[in-house]
């Protein structure tokens, strides 16, 4: 029977690794998988060591003041893969946390993959020789990145997004608003406010005030959000509920692509919800904002112009960023208002997605699945 170990580091990284997981099981029924996710991963059968809450964190100044716990736990997770040896490894994204762990366990003959690039095309390409030591391959979920990989000789597989895969090309507003029971003659606005509490509370009141600026603007707007987890569903209803009552959002959970295919336009916290949105076909405004001493690290590091990943692919600005101090209602609730009744911006923006759409589509399953084996199989 083959082992995996396997470690995803949140919630976008949980499902990724679970439809990884998924792809294996096709070719390997008995496949036994250890490690660290969420409840996608354990879905899918693994056996989870600590849920993926315990390396949620976003933000240099917060990841700092848990590092302790966070190294922990990867040294606790290290012995026991050591103990108990994967025929692989595969570290899904959180790459400060994975990329040290695989190296370990490379060391000690455990075969590695990582699977999800780091932004080096961003930021950190100088990590590439630190990566190559660490890993046997990288498979990543955009073209662009391989040659970034090629430069350094660390090989590396373009396999998809395995979202391209699953969201149509053409999308149906009005099947989404009928299964969720909303309005079909209304336009309708959706907001991400994003999941981790750090994200919240810096996000939630500049989102919620946006929206009051349009609702002033547009007294029929219908406000909707799809939120995660208990904890971030209290914090955001209370929060609207004292802050901007007026709006009346209608809140989902567990349901996100269908939000997304309901709405005219959403508005979103920078991170997979801009993808998610591009592959839905729907117009975005992107607003983010971290801690003041991690934005002041960051902006000394990176060299893209962007942050949304929409924007990174196309490789120029085609989706509204307002960031850091720029992330205010009064930008932002203009930005939203032009997209509700320009029906010709609107058809350009779903032409480009529907041609970014295609150049991260493959089959993804398959080349997963093949990737994983080769490397396993592969002699020493």
């Amino acid at each position: 029977m083959l082992h995996i170990g396997i470690v995803a580091g949140e919630e976008s990284g949980d499902q990724l690794a679970a439809d990884l997981v998924h792809s294996l099981k096709q070719h390997l029924p008995d496949l036994q998988v250890t490690g660290i996710g969420g409840q996608h991963l354990e879905n899918a059968g693994c056996e989870i060591l600590y849920p993926v809450e315990k390396l949620a964190v976003m933000g240099i100044y917060e990841v700092f003041s848990r590092m302790f716990e966070i190294l922990s736990i990867r040294r606790k997770v290290r012995d026991f893969f050591l103990d108990h040896p994967p025929d692989v490894f595969i570290g899904v994204d959180a790459p400060d946390f994975n990329f040290s762990l695989e190296k370990q366990l490379r060391k000690a003959g455990i075969k590695t993959i990582h699977y999800v690039s780091p932004s080096i095309w961003a930021w950190r390409e100088y990590r590439l020789k630190s990566i190559g030591r660490s890993i046997d391959k990288m498979l990543t979920l955009y073209p662009f990145e391989i040659p970034y990989y090629e430069k350094y000789k660390i090989p590396a597989e373009f396999v998809g997004h395995p979202l391209a895969s699953r969201i149509p090309l053409q999308t149906n507003r009005e099947a989404a608003r009928q299964r969720l029971g909303l309005p079909l003659d209304r336009k309708i606005i959706a907001v991400f406010p994003g999941s981790r509490r750090s994200e919240l509370e810096r996000l939630v009141n500049p989102f919620l005030d946006s929206l009051e600026l349009c609702r002033q603007a547009d007294p029929s707007l219908c406000f909707i959000s799809n939120l995660t987890g208990e904890n971030a569903c209290a914090y955001v209803r209370k929060q609207a509920d004292n802050r901007t009552p007026a709006l009346n959002i209608c809140y989902f959970t567990g349901k996100p692509l269908d939000v997304m295919e309901a709405a005219d336009v959403i508005l979103l916290a920078s991170g997979t919800a801009a993808l998610e949105a591009m592959l839905m076909k729907r117009p975005m405004v992107v607003a983010y904002k971290v801690n003041w001493l991690s934005y002041q690290i960051i902006k000394r590091m990176v060299r893209m112009p962007y942050v949304s990943l929409p924007n990174v692919i196309a490789g120029r600005l085609v989706v509204p960023e307002f960031l850091q101090t720029d992330c205010v209602p009064e930008k932002i609730a203009p930005e939203i208002i032009s997209w509700l009744n320009n029906e010709e911006k609107i058809k350009r923006q779903v032409e480009l997605f529907e041609d970014l759409h295609r150049q991260i589509r493959a089959d993804s399953q398959t080349l997963l699945a093949k990737a994983v084996l080769d490397v396993i199989n592969a002699e020493n």
